[in-house]
């Protein structure tokens, strides 16, 4: 192979992954006013304050069937930790109670939607 021939290639393969890792345009904006995370082309969005935590998730723009689905929280303010079980309503995993967040504020989902394995997404509250 010649070297031009070469560099077209790779140019062109190089070029195609990084449109297929682009940015993730409205799957990365909030709709609900909290934070995004985007993994494998699925948005989650968390919403917390210091009554209730929601959990909303998004498959390329729709919303999927979350019946059965549940999630973990653990969340970390300073020295401190909480753990947070959300249960969904089938459109949203959510929970209500006292929370410690604050701008800051990490938080570490583990999330089971049915059929699926568990994935972890990480977040950072603003």
């Amino acid at each position: 192979m010649k070297i031009t021939q070469f560099l077209s290639v790779s140019a062109l393969a190089l070029s195609t992954a990084a449109f297929a890792a682009g940015d993730h345009g409205d799957e990365a904006k909030p709709r609900h006013g909290g934070v995004v995370s985007v993994m494998k082309d699925v948005s989650y969005e968390l919403v917390a304050t210091k009554q209730s935590m929601s959990l909303h998730v998004s498959d390329h723009g729709k919303v999927p069937d979350l019946s059965g689905a549940i999630a973990k929280l653990t969340l970390l303010t300073g020295t401190n930790k909480q753990e947070v079980d959300l249960k969904s309503d089938g459109s949203v995993l959510a929970a209500q109670g006292s929370f410690a967040v604050e701008p800051g504020t990490k938080v570490v989902a583990q999330i089971t939607l049915r059929g699926k394995p568990v994935q972890s997404v990480r977040f950072t509250l603003k």
